[in-house]
């Protein structure tokens, strides 16, 4: 039975260990409380290793696949707490790059992972980079909550943190705004909400099929209703915001990087 160790008991953990937990692996997470432990337990609904007060007593790493998902500022005093040398460790921890990783905590492999919070549903993307000898374990690992995407540099991987990680809120301001349009012109606001999630649903297959330009060609007609409505949202410089968006996002990320 394959095994994983997961430094963490917050969201992108569950979400993480939900998706290994279903197809057979043997977890063990570290904590900081065994209540904490014994929540996330309860939650997956599958028995786990438990260990709490990692920070305290210490935690010996050595030989393991090791997953950080812990908030990223907490990597120096959670390093601290781990002994040994990890087999490969994953990280999840948005903005910290392989050289801190390296600095921090020992390992023979090294692997950044940018999952989305569509991970709960095993429906995330994830980006991946690092060392290539663990490229086939890392993706198998992290596509158990969904897709996956290898990619060459840790710059790569900041621009799609932006897509990717970041984009499930950009595509919730545009879900909200479709919703209240629908309401503004006289949709009942279930009603508004209902169509919204049906059409990101029947979205996702188009998209990943055809270019955005082929399906926005074939969905326009002459003088139609569409190509009012796409108009509006060209004179406002919607796709200039959205193209601004993704750039001030990886600027942050390697922000982040730095600190």
């Amino acid at each position: 039975m394959k095994k994983v160790t997961i430094i963490g008991n917050g969201n992108i953990a569950f979400a993480i260990a939900k998706g290994l937990i279903k197809s057979g692996y043997q977890l063990e997470i570290a904590g900081r409380t065994l209540e904490k432990l014994e929540e996330f337990e309860n939650r997956l609904g599958h028995p786990i290793t438990k260990v709490p007060n990692y920070l305290i007593t210490g935690f010996d790493i050595s030989g393991k696949d090791v997953i950080l998902a812990f908030k990223p500022h907490n990597l120096s005093t959670s390093s601290k707490s781990l002994q040994g040398r990890a087999n490969t460790l994953f990280s999840v921890l948005a903005g910290t790059t392989l050289e801190s990783l390296q600095n921090h905590i020992e390992a023979e492999r090294y692997i950044r992972a940018m999952p989305n919070v569509s991970a709960i549903y095993q429906s995330s993307i994830t980006s991946l980079t690092g060392d290539r000898e663990a490229k086939e374990k890392a993706e198998e690992i992290f596509s158990k909550i969904g897709q996956t995407i290898w990619l060459e540099s840790e710059d790569e991987v900041d621009i799609a943190t932006a897509i990717g990680g970041s984009g499930p809120a950009f595509l919730s301001l545009i879900a909200e705004a479709l919703t209240d349009g629908g309401v503004k012109a006289g949709l009942k606001r279930g009603d508004a909400e209902k169509l919204v999630a049906g059409l990101f649903q029947s979205f996702a297959p188009l998209i990943e099929s055809e270019k955005p330009s082929l399906i926005k060609d074939r969905v326009m007609s002459p003088k139609g209703t569409t190509a009012y409505g796409y108009a509006t949202l060209e004179e406002k410089g919607v796709r200039g915001a959205v193209i601004q968006a993704i750039e001030n996002s990886y600027h942050r990320a390697i922000e982040l990087g730095k600190k």
